[in-house]
């Protein structure tokens, strides 16, 4: 059975590197796969993408030797299931506020008598080249859960969530984090209060000795962030590289015509 080599770098103190895949598209995540990003995140969160999609792609991603990953869209037990059945070698779970969240996600990720994943299928064997009996024997040990903060709620709870067993990582949404610092009267949080709550997970992380991580937009920011101490960052995603190299063709086809902003991806 292949071995998670996101998970072994994590536990070595070592920085590991992904984007997410956001257009759902088989095509892409393959040419991405063959890259040497650490890991590919498929973000059945936010995108269209259904179990169908998501298996093929977990698939093409193990098959190329890279780590094949998914943010989920909640905590229930029933998709984390689906989710690692259907071949991701690990999840990124969204909300993660309180201690009782995360040991429902850590749970459902788990095999008995660590958690109480169910046992079927067999295409989680096959992403990890492996008998179905070496998976359910190897699995808790190789699928990667990562946790992830993204309130202030989430920080103040850091210590526990972060502590507890079968958490392999904590990844930061930062947009998320700054819409859940808003003020009762909409107002964002100034940026020195919103890296402010960073810097309290990555010290809370480094308390505890769970690594940290966060999505960032360019790979200069995630250099900084490694610097820092955080270990699992993303750089954008498939969707951002394709919309932000197109709208640098047009600025030069077109340096007076009209530019959007593509900042949303």
């Amino acid at each position: 059975m292949r071995h998670n080599p996101v998970k072994a770098k994590l536990k070595a103190g070592e920085p590991t590197f992904g984007t997410w895949l956001s257009l759902g598209d088989l095509y892409a995540s393959r040419v991405l796969a063959r890259m040497s990003w650490d890991w590919l995140t498929l973000d059945i969160e936010h995108s269209a993408i259904d179990w169908s999609q998501a298996a093929m792609i977990f698939g093409a991603v193990a098959d190329a030797g890279s780590v094949p990953l998914a943010r989920i869209p909640d905590h229930d037990h029933t998709t984390i299931k689906r989710t690692l059945d259907a071949g991701a070698w690990g999840i990124v779970a969204p909300m993660v506020d309180t201690v009782e969240q995360a040991q429902q996600v850590i749970a459902a990720a788990k095999y008995p008598p660590q958690g109480n994943r169910s046992v079927g299928g067999g295409m989680h064997a096959m992403n990890f080249d492996a008998t179905a009996g070496d998976y359910y024997r190897q699995a808790n040990d190789e699928i990667l859960v990562i946790l992830q903060t993204e309130s202030p709620l989430g920080v103040e709870n850091a210590e526990a969530i972060y502590a507890l067993p079968g958490c392999d990582g904590i990844f930061i949404g930062p947009n998320d984090l700054r819409a859940q610092m808003r003020t009762s009267d909409g107002a964002d949080p100034t940026p020195e209060a919103h890296e402010e709550m960073i810097q309290r997970v990555i010290a809370a992380g480094k308390k505890v000795g769970t690594p940290t991580g966060m999505h960032t937009m360019e790979p200069e920011e995630a250099l900084k962030r490694a610097s820092e101490g955080m270990q699992f960052l993303a750089i954008g995603s498939d969707l951002r590289m394709m919309t932000v190299k197109a709208q640098e063709s047009l600025k030069v086809l077109r340096p007076d015509g009209d530019q959007r902003d593509l900042a949303r991806y």
